[in-house]
């Protein structure tokens, strides 16, 4: 996507190393940017403390400190600077660190230049784009016309607390570059979301490219994905671009990543790190400015801990996450979810919108709705289908019923059971309650003890896949281990990798 030059644009440039400043520097006043430096984040300070930016650019390393701290000093300050962090080759986690802590975006060494423009143009531009006011109306309220992020958070029906929980976080994760990962079961609607965080995004007037991850043949995929050059397979007659092109200056959305092979895991991980892809048939790498958005139905960290998917990958992918709850999780949503689902429903159809009656709603809540939304959406179409004078009709699936009585007709075989004589009521004794500890925190520290001593055994004692199934981060597991005094220094294989 071409990017305008702000006028006026202000920019702080911060690195230690003259020679790549001053490429940063001579980049942007080429650009017609206002440009001021500084080598340290005691110099950088002092310049925030005088000016305002429209944007930070900052090298990870500082002598008297990182990137981090500065990115933290304008956040703790409310400051509208958006900050992008270099850092240096083969450091995907200084990255993810920066993306959490509120980067809008990285960039590796060495840098690229094209590249270089494109982010410090889109991070002006959403530095000084006006915040969107909406996003946290009622659903029920009309949206504003050309206002995308309402109108894409309106798709996301419901007011549960658990949605709102959603929007809010989409609302936030959709003003950087950060990955996210849209967890959650088939049919919930992580793709709505996506389609939400892209809307309401920099990016929004760019393209949303939607991918299945899984219904595209191996052998395929990385055609698909990066594209080919001419004559690079039997019948290649001209240059063919794949997703990642066709998302740049928006978004990719990478569903059901988890279900991707290995081989191209790898070759994924690499586009996503180095933000550059090779087609098929090339012999140099070109740029890609695409925001990456994925989901699953799969529990990844037990992939990651089973050998299925790249533990690298996972962590690029899950900067961010978003769990989408499901239907039966939110079931005070149904009524306003079923008259959506019916408006669409009903055209289609040919008839007026029919209203679903106290009864009819009431059954459905009894339902348990594996299939989430797109399931309440089958039936509602199945209903309005076989509706008579507007009146809907479910046809639910019914319980198993018990085996038929014999008929009256057949004599029985054998002698019949005589009639069951009547058992008294059983005794009920009160429910007995273990003591309760004298040291609470004895006991509870305990307890955590047993539990990661079990978490531990059952990876091997490997650390970071124990963190993983107990939802800890390695730093997290590491400060129990320590502190409970758990010595795994003497177990036959301790490490912290995977």
């Amino acid at each position: 996507m071409a990017h305008t030059t702000p006028s006026g644009a202000h920019i702080l440039v911060i690195d230690d190393e003259p020679d790549l400043r001053t490429l940063y520097e001579l980049t942007l006043l080429r650009e017609g940017y206002q440009v001021d430096a500084a080598g340290t984040v005691a110099a950088a300070q002092q310049q925030l403390a005088s000016k305002r930016f429209d944007a930070v650019i900052t090298d990870m390393r500082l002598p008297d400190g990182t990137g981090l701290d500065v990115l933290r000093a304008l956040a703790q300050q409310g400051r509208t600077e958006r900050c992008v962090m270099i850092t240096a080759y083969g450091s995907p986690e200084n990255a993810v660190d920066a993306l959490k802590a509120g980067a809008f975006d990285y960039l590796t060494k060495p840098v690229d230049l094209k590249q270089f423009r494109s982010v410090v143009a889109s991070a002006i531009e959403q530095a000084r784009a006006p915040t969107h006011a909406l996003r946290r109306l009622p659903v029920q309220r009309t949206a504003p016309a050309g206002d995308a992020g309402t109108l894409a958070l309106q798709r996301l029906v419901g007011e549960s607390e658990a949605m709102r929980a959603v929007k809010a976080r989409i609302d936030k994760v959709a003003r950087s570059m950060a990955p996210v990962l849209v967890r959650g079961e088939s049919g919930s609607g992580k793709e709505l979301a996506a389609r939400a965080i892209h809307a309401c995004s920099h990016r929004s007037a760019g393209p949303f490219v939607a991918v299945n991850c899984s219904a595209i043949p191996e052998n395929l995929l990385e055609t698909e994905f990066f594209g080919a050059r001419k004559g690079a397979y039997t019948g290649s007659s001209q240059d063919r671009d794949g997703y990642f092109q066709a998302a740049a200056g928006g978004t990719l959305f990478l569903d059901e990543v988890g279900d991707l092979p290995p081989a191209m895991q790898a070759k994924l991980l690499r586009a996503i790190q180095e933000r550059a892809i090779r087609p098929v048939g090339a012999t140099q790498e070109e740029a890609t400015d695409t925001r990456i958005v994925s989901a699953t139905h799969k529990d990844l960290p037990t992939e990651v801990q089973a050998g299925r998917f790249r533990q690298d990958l996972y962590y690029r992918l899950d900067v961010i996450d978003i769990h989408m709850p499901a239907l039966r999780e939110r079931r005070e949503d149904m009524p306003a979810l079923c008259a959506a689902l019916l408006e669409k429903i009903a055209p289609e159809a040919g008839c007026r919108v029919p209203q679903l009656s106290s009864t009819a709603l009431a059954q459905l809540q009894q339902h348990p709705f594996t299939g989430n939304v797109r399931e309440l959406e089958n039936l509602l179409y199945r209903a309005v289908a076989l509706s008579d004078d507007g009146a809907l009709c479910f046809e639910l699936p019914a319980p198993l019923l018990s085996a038929e009585p014999a008929h009256a007709d057949t004599a029985p075989t054998e002698a019949p059971w005589p009639e069951p004589v009547p058992l008294p009521e059983p005794t009920v004794l009160p429910p007995q309650h273990p003591p309760l500890p004298s040291d609470l925190q004895a006991y509870l520290d305990q307890q955590e003890r047993q539990i990661l001593l079990q978490a531990l055994r059952d990876a091997r004692f490997n650390r970071t896949a124990a963190a993983a199934a107990l939802g800890l981060s390695l730093r997290q597991i590491r400060y129990r281990i320590e502190r409970l005094k758990i010595n795994v220094a003497e177990q036959d294989t301790p490490h912290d990798g995977a």
